[in-house]
């Protein structure tokens, strides 16, 4: 099974064109044109539920939330001087257990 375009590297990167040639692979009677209709469905529905706040949980893989940051005084690194840092909302994904397990075993 490919799982990337580059797996023979050390850093390989799978990207969404990637995962639309590996769902055309495995499924014949998908075309290309379909397989990309349905990953740009898929990654744009996980989207706007992250936008509106809302928590992803897919069984087996792991969970996509939104983590709240609170306003904090940091530094800017060429001055020193004090820069205020505004609160901010980000993505966060936490692996399932079978996801951890099926990495970590790949490890070896």
């Amino acid at each position: 099974m490919q799982t990337c375009r580059n797996n023979n590297q050390k850093n390989a990167t799978m990207t969404r064109s990637d995962l639309v040639e590996l769902l055309a692979e495995r499924f014949p009677r998908l075309t290309q044109k379909d397989a990309d209709a349905a990953a740009r469905a898929l990654l744009q529905a996980m989207s706007d539920a992250l936008e509106q706040g809302q928590r992803i949980e897919i069984r087996g893989f792991g969970s996509f939330g939104v983590t709240r940051r609170n306003p904090r005084l940091g530094r800017n690194p060429r001055t020193g001087q004090s820069v205020a840092i505004p609160e901010r909302r980000v993505p966060h994904f936490k692996p399932g257990k079978a996801l951890r397990d099926a990495v970590d075993a790949s490890r070896s």
